[in-house]
């Protein structure tokens, strides 16, 4: 065990799970007032469930030994409840495995988050939360088994325990998550606006963004987080995790640039949710990016996502779907870019040390981060297709138009976000005419 390892690896833990209250905030800001409790709540909900999950069968299922050799799935049950981890003899690499374990369960909770933006203020909480259970054990947890699952091997280099197959016998790079975090969520995202719905009124009844402050807030928590999901992912203090620290602050701060000169062109104003939305719109795209491009790929990869997820968020007009909070614009566009252009840029000056078609490296790495994109894409979509229609069609899903009207706040969680008086004015004027007294009482404590 290495201490400077595992004291990274458990500071970047934590800033992943604060990513999940900043995407709370980056979200809860931009629906309207009587929305923003129900969408804190969903990202909270998702680290309750998700949390329990992981911890019961879902590390298991992602990194316990394979089952069949295939690299599709591992046994559920060898680690059920983190059974085998628990001594001081276990050990991932150099780092203790209840620090892998931790690490990987904030990716978890935070892909399942993700979704929840794509259908706000139309979507019961009890079913969402069936939904997310659901999603994670039978999409996310497989995933991230393909994706993040490495082989073991001995000092000959001889296979001893069998990864998942985009890690290793398709060899896609993807360092921190573009195909198990970004394109995963966002096909969810995807299937769950097509059973949902659009929201009443849409697209011009809806409101506008009621607090962007918080959205300003929420990117900032965002951005500091993603530090440790990116650089975290080398699980080692050492030289990757620092290029990769550097490569998620350019790539971003690029991407932020690219999609207000887009806004600037077209609409003529550069808006602070727009550059809000950019920065995530960077981070997303370097995730895969981030180990096997050089600072100034990554600035490269920036700018383009910026400028086309700028663009893609209007698709939905075009094609009409809901997609409430720009998921699938800005996770599963930026998320297929960013897995995508490693094709083209990754350099062997990186750490990854490929070559990639603008480096010499010809189309080899091009196809392979070509296929384990639209892989997860397909898979993605289609089962989260099926497990929201059986939520519909079990529980129900959709909010009912009248409830919709009134606030999802009210209606899902009895409470709302803002008082200024309201509650005390209503009840001096329904009070008895004659019960002076106390109302001299209760104005004399306010």
């Amino acid at each position: 065990m290495n201490s400077g390892d595992t004291a990274w690896v458990l500071v970047s833990a934590a800033l992943v799970l604060l990513m999940t209250p900043g995407l709370a905030f980056f979200y809860g800001g931009m629906v309207r007032s009587r929305g923003v409790l129900n969408m804190l709540m969903m990202s909270l909900g998702s680290i309750g469930v998700v949390g329990v999950l992981w911890v019961l069968f879902g590390y298991s299922m992602a990194f316990a030994t394979d089952i069949g050799g295939l690299g599709l799935l591992a046994n559920p049950f060898e680690n059920f409840g983190l059974a085998g981890l628990l001594g001081e003899d276990s050990l991932s690499g150099t780092i203790p495995s209840l620090a892998f374990v931790g690490f990987q369960a904030m990716f978890a909770i935070l892909t399942v988050a993700l979704i929840s933006g794509a259908i706000a203020d139309r979507a019961r909480f009890g079913p969402w939360l069936l939904f997310a259970a659901l999603w994670a054990a039978v999409v996310y947890f497989p995933v991230a088994h393909w994706v993040f699952d490495f082989d073991d091997t001995d000092d000959a280099g001889n296979v001893t325990a069998v990864g998942g197959w985009i890690a290793n016998r398709l060899a896609a790079i993807d360092f921190a998550g573009g195909t198990a975090v970004h394109i995963n969520a966002g096909a969810a995202a995807l299937a769950l606006v097509l059973v949902l719905g659009k929201r009443k009124n849409w697209p011009k009844g809806v409101g506008k963004p009621h607090n962007l402050p918080f959205v300003v807030l929420g990117a900032g928590l965002l951005w500091f987080g993603w530090f440790g999901f990116n650089a975290g992912s080398a699980l080692a203090a050492d030289n990757t995790a620092a290029f990769v620290l550097v490569n998620t602050l350019v790539a971003t701060s690029a991407a932020m640039l690219g999609w207000l000169l887009v806004e600037r062109l077209r609409d003529g104003h550069a808006t602070t949710l727009g550059a809000a939305s950019g920065i995530v719109a960077g981070l997303v795209a370097i995730t895969p990016a981030c180990s096997s491009v050089t600072p100034l790929g990554a600035i490269a990869i920036g700018a383009i996502t910026g400028g086309a997820c700028a663009l893609a968020v209007s698709l939905k007009f075009k094609f009409g779907y809901d997609d409430s909070l720009d998921v699938v614009g800005v996770h599963l566009v930026g998320g297929l870019l960013g897995t995508l252009l490693v094709g083209l840029f990754a350099s062997a000056e990186a750490p990854a040390g490929v070559a990639g078609l603008f480096y010499g490296g010809g189309l080899d790495q091009l196809w392979r981060q070509a296929v384990g994109a639209f892989a997860v894409l397909i898979y993605s979509f289609v089962l989260s297709l099926v497990l929201a229609l059986l939520v519909k069609a079990t529980t129900g899903f959709r909010l009912r138009e009248e409830d919709e009207e009134a606030g999802i706040d009210e209606t899902e969680h009895a409470e709302t976000a803002y008082h200024f008086g309201d509650d005390r004015s209503a009840r001096r004027a329904s009070a008895p005419a004659g019960d002076v007294a106390d109302r001299k009482l209760e104005g004399s404590r306010a």
